[in-house]
């Protein structure tokens, strides 16, 4: 088995079979047509452009093509990208299928299903327990096999969940140093913030945003899954309008995204403990990718930084 994509080093040679997870087309300087494509296996992605391209190779490279793929690894901008040098889509000959290239969650659906439906077993508010128990239920397939986000961090199947679960245990953490804090609507507003995504996204393959996330946003679709849950279960209480407003300020301020910012104290911690995993995510498999004494990669949605792995890391 050869090694992912994002393990090769600049100047080595590739032949494998990659998927493509978006195509782009553009128009170079000298008015010729160009796809930009992003590669993808279960290690990462890579980007590439492919030159000079007629209308059956756009056509034959979208997304979610499988392809056979020549090139070498060159360093653009600080980052890694393909050079292609031959290039094909996949045979029914080929063996490969889909799922030799998604990228997914390091636990089990049912190992998170677990741990999720225990954090809500400890809820001690009934309308708290009940709007978010059956706000998981109904979209329990969906939420299991979704990603977090179409970039930046969990950007894998069942990426979604797995930012719940980390972010629940870490919410225990603070919570048990803090026993002030109201562990119902921490881990309620854990486990509702992205629930919206699984409208937002398109899927787990290829995601990208779908005609109500562009129009609305994961957190409008929450605030008015949460309401129409309370309706359907003939929940009356302040207990709905603070879940709103968890899943209203979870991005912390406007310029985030944020139509609200948080204005109780579990909405601030929430802001927090979203921030702490979705950063660590990132830098996690930045770091992964580099050996010890080296900088990794530009990371934009840190602030286009290159982080360094110490040489006593192993």
């Amino acid at each position: 088995m050869s090694k992912g994509i994002v393990y090769y080093e600049v100047g080595e040679q590739i032949e494998l079979f990659l998927l493509i997870k978006s195509a782009t087309k553009g128009i170079a300087s000298n008015g010729k047509p160009f796809l930009t494509l992003i590669f993808q296996d279960q290690s990462g992605e890579i980007e590439a452009k492919l030159w000079d391209v007629s209308d059956d190779d756009a056509k034959n490279y979208s997304s979610e093509t499988i392809v056979k793929v020549a090139g070498d690894i060159l360093n653009y901008r600080g980052r890694n990208q393909l050079r292609i040098r031959q290039i094909r889509p996949a045979s029914p000959a080929d063996p490969v299928k889909l799922a030799d290239f998604l990228e997914t969650a390091p636990l089990s659906t049912d190992e998170m299903m677990s741990k999720i439906t225990q954090y809500i077993f400890e809820m001690k508010n009934p309308n708290i327990q009940r709007i978010t128990r059956h706000l998981l239920k109904k979209h329990q397939k969906d939420f299991l096999e979704y990603p977090a986000a179409t970039k930046n961090h969990h950007e894998f199947v069942s990426g979604l969940a797995y930012h719940v679960v980390s972010m629940l245990d870490l919410a225990k953490a603070i919570a048990g140093l803090y026993p002030s804090l109201d562990k119902d609507l921490l881990y309620a507003g854990v486990i509702l913030h992205d629930l919206g995504k699984i409208t937002e996204l398109s899927g787990p393959i290829s995601t990208s945003y779908t005609v109500e996330g562009n129009l609305l946003g994961h957190i409008t679709i929450m605030i008015n899954e949460i309401g129409k849950a309370a309706e359907e279960l003939g929940i009356n209480g302040e207990e709905i309008m603070i879940l709103q407003h968890l899943v209203l300020s979870h991005h912390g301020k406007a310029e985030w995204g944020s139509p609200k910012p948080p204005l109780i104290k579990e909405a601030e911690i929430l802001h927090y403990i979203d921030n702490i995993d979705a950063k660590m995510n990132m830098l996690d498999r930045a770091l992964e990718r580099v050996k010890p004494g080296e900088f990794t990669e530009r990371v934009f949605a840190l602030d286009n930084r290159s982080f360094y792995k110490p040489t006593f890391h192993k």
